[in-house]
C-alpha cells in the first residue's frame, strides 16, 4: 500500500546554479545583518555565476522563518527588486520551517511546469541572530501586577505546544524509542565535525561560498541599502562553526535534559546565512549545463513528538513512487537537525554512513533554518557532478511533525 503524502514528479527542471554565503555562528560576523540583505547578496551572487541578469527572471520565492527585521513582510519582493528583477514579475514568501528550501525548488518545479514562469529565482535567508524578543500580549498595555510576557522568540519557538515538549526532546524521545545511547550520538557528531573539517581542508566549501563583506545595493527607483560588517571585520569568506572537535570531548558535554543523550555538542549548531538557487525549464537552459535536474518531490506528517523520522517515510515515499530503490542513490544529504535524529533516521532506512552527509552536515556546519535546505540541494548537486553518478536526494525533518525529501539527478552522469 502506497504511503500517505504528497508526490510530484518533474520532468525537464533545471537547477541551473546555486550558491550560498558563509554561514556564521550566532551574533558572529553577521548578528546585525538583516536577512532581507543576505538574501539580496546570495541572489545577486547565483544570477552573476549563471550568467543572468535580474530581467531574466520571471518569479521571485523566498523564504525565511523569524521576523528578524521591521521589514520582514516584504522579503521577497525587496530581494527580487534589489536584484533587478522587473518590477512586473511578483514575489512570493514560502514557509515549511526546516523544509522551506525544499519547498521553494517544488513551488519553482510547479511553476515551470504549468508554464507560469520560465526561469525562477529562489533565496532563503535566516538571521538566528536577529530573532526578536517579543510580547505577543501587550497591544493593550500592561495590568497592575499582571504576568510581563516577553519572551525569546529563537528559543521559545523550539517548543510544540501541542505536544508540550521542545525540539530537543523529540530527538530524546527518538533516542528512547530507537535504543539509542549517548556515545553513537556523539561519534555521529565527531565525523560530522571530521567531515567538515576535510571538505574545507581539500578546497570542497570555496566553490558553493561566495564572500560576504560592506556593500551597498542600490536600485533604480529604490532607497540604497546594505550590508555593513562589524568594525575590524572586512570580509567573510568561510563557514565559522567547523573545528577539530574530539570524540573525548563530546563525550565531556551534560546534557540538555537529564539523562539525555543531546548536548550543545551533538545538536545543531545556531548560525546566520543565506543561499540562493536558479530554477529555469529546460527550454531556458540556451545551451547551459544544469547543475542537477529537479525529478521529484514528497512530504509527509509524522507524530509531532517524533519529529525527527520525518524524512524515513518521505524518503520512501519518494523513492516508491519514483521507482527507484535504495541503492540507486549514490549520496544523500540529510539534515542533522539533532545528533540521535540523523542516527535513527541512518539506521530506520539502512543508509550505508560513507553515503549519507558526506562533507559533515549541520551538527558541523549549522542550521539556518529556511536557508539549510537550499545548502543541501546545492552539495547533492556538486557530489554527484564530482563523482559522475546519477542520482541523490536530500531531506528534513520539520517541526510540527513532517518529513520533506527531493529527487535530483546528475545531467551528466556516467552510471
Amino acid at each position: 500500500m502506497t504511503a500517505r503524502g504528497q508526490f510530484r514528479a518533474f520532468a525537464a527542471t533545471a537547477l541551473l546554479d546555486g550558491i550560498r554565503t558563509p554561514w556564521v555562528d550566532l551574533n558572529g560576523a553577521f548578528g546585525l545583518v538583516s536577512p532581507t540583505d543576505l538574501g539580496i547578496k546570495a541572489g545577486r551572487a547565483v544570477l552573476q555565476r549563471a550568467g543572468l541578469e535580474g530581467r531574466d527572471v520571471d518569479s521571485v520565492l523566498a523564504g525565511s522563518m523569524a521576523q528578524a527585521d521591521f521589514d520582514a513582510y516584504m522579503l521577497p519582493r525587496h530581494i527580487g527588486l534589489y536584484c533587478g528583477v522587473d518590477q512586473a514579475v511578483p514575489a512570493l514568501m514560502v514557509q515549511r520551517i526546516c523544509a522551506t528550501g525544499f519547498e521553494l525548488l517544488r513551488q519553482a518545479g510547479e511553476q515551470i511546469q504549468a508554464g507560469e514562469a520560465g526561469t525562477v529565482l529562489c533565496v532563503a535567508a535566516e538571521s538566528m541572530s536577529r530573532n526578536p524578543i517579543v510580547a505577543y500580549t501587550h497591544r493593550g498595555g500592561f495590568r497592575l501586577g499582571g504576568e510581563v510576557g516577553f519572551k525569546d522568540f529563537l528559543w521559545e519557538a523550539l517548543f510544540d505546544p501541542a505536544v508540550g515538549i521542545s525540539m530537543i526532546q523529540t530527538a530524546e524521545n527518538i533516542a528512547r524509542h530507537c535504543h539509542i545511547p549517548r556515545a553513537a550520538v556523539d561519534a555521529w557528531a565527531a565525523q560530522s565535525f571530521a567531515r567538515a573539517m576535510a571538505a574545507r581542508a581539500r578546497g570542497w566549501f570555496a566553490d558553493e561560498c561566495v564572500s560576504v563583506g560592506n556593500e551597498v545595493f542600490e536600485a533604480p527607483g529604490l532607497l540604497p541599502r546594505g550590508i555593513r560588517l562589524p568594525r575590524g571585520v572586512e570580509a567573510v569568506s568561510e563557514d565559522s562553526h567547523p573545528r577539530a572537535t574530539a570524540f573525548e570531548r563530546l563525550q565531556q558535554l551534560p546534557p540538555i535534559y537529564p539523562q539525555g543523550v543531546q548536548t550543545a555538542g551533538n545538536s545543531c549548531a545556531v548560525v546566520d546565512g543565506a543561499a540562493a538557487v536558479l530554477m529555469c525549464s529546460a527550454d531556458q537552459l540556451a545551451g547551459r549545463m544544469p547543475m542537477a535536474w529537479l525529478r521529484a518531490s514528497s512530504v509527509v506528517g509524522v507524530a509531532p513528538e517524533v519529529m525527527g523520522l520525518g524524512p524515513v517515510p518521505a524518503i520512501r515515499l519518494l523513492l516508491e513512487r519514483a521507482g527507484l530503490a535504495l541503492d540507486a542513490i549514490a549520496c544523500f544529504e540529510i539534515n542533522e537537525a539533532q545528533g540521535a535524529q540523523i542516527v535513527a533516521v541512518q539506521q530506520s532506512l539502512g543508509i550505508a554512513p560513507e553515503r549519507l552527509n558526506a562533507c559533515g552536515g549541520a551538527i558541523a556546519l549549522g542550521h539556518p533554518l529556511a536557508a539549510t535546505g537550499l545548502r543541501l540541494v546545492i552539495s547533492v548537486a556538486r557530489q554527484l557532478r564530482a563523482s559522475g553518478q546519477r542520482y541523490g536526494v536530500v531531506s528534513a525533518c520539520v517541526g510540527g511533525g513532517q518529513g520533506m525529501a527531493l529527487l535530483l539527478e546528475n545531467p551528466l552522469a556516467k552510471t
